[in-house]
């Protein structure tokens, strides 16, 4: 696998990908809160948006999109801007075989670059796979909040998970805006850092 992988930024042509990986949870599960797939256009309008502040990646085998992975604002408001909100999101077929802890470890990689301190995932629970990746990836889960959401014809327990990713310091910089990062030297290397945990799954 680890010859033919690659991890690289997002385009709009991959919507349809992704789509074909995320609209399986949304139509058969409550883990997205989003019970119905957005459009190709719709996740296209979406990766667009997020890249103009912060990653969206994609993890290719033998030039297929076989999963992704985003971080988005935790909040609106400008005290917030130091942490984030990720995802991640892995084709049935190649669970388990790494790509979700690869895709995370280049994500956390440039976040850290950008200046981002603390990754926030939110989970619905009961979902041991996803719980057991999350405390595998560093996350520390930190409270959950019991019936939240309605989905799939039951009340729906939500987790909250926080995995540092840099120091805190007094007077941080802002973080920088992701299409500055891609301009950095080592940008190459520093995306396709994940790609080493294929090299050993």
């Amino acid at each position: 696998m680890a010859s033919d992988a690659r991890i690289r930024v997002a385009t709009p042509a991959d919507a349809a990908a992704v789509r074909d990986i995320y609209a399986p949870f949304c139509e058969a599960t409550a883990v997205t809160f989003e019970e119905t797939a957005p459009t190709e256009a719709e996740i296209a309008d979406r990766i667009e948006s997020t890249l103009e502040s912060h990653p969206w990646l994609v993890c290719e085998i033998d030039s297929e999109v076989v999963g992704y992975t985003y971080a988005g604002p935790l909040r609106k408001r400008r005290a917030y801007e130091w942490v984030v909100e990720p995802s991640v999101y892995v084709a049935e077929t190649t669970r388990r075989s790494g790509v979700g802890r690869a895709l995370y470890e280049s994500l956390f990689a440039v976040l850290e670059r950008q200046g981002i301190r603390d990754a926030y995932a939110v989970t619905t629970v009961p979902n041991p796979e996803t719980e057991r990746f999350h405390e595998k990836m560093g996350f520390e889960r930190l409270v959950d909040f019991p019936g939240i959401g309605y989905a799939e014809g039951e009340w729906r327990d939500v987790a909250w998970w926080r995995r540092p990713l840099a120091e805190k310091r007094s007077e941080p910089d802002r973080p920088r805006p992701f299409p500055a990062v891609r301009e950095d030297a080592d940008w190459e290397s520093l995306v396709r850092s994940g790609e080493r945990s294929l090299e050993r799954s």
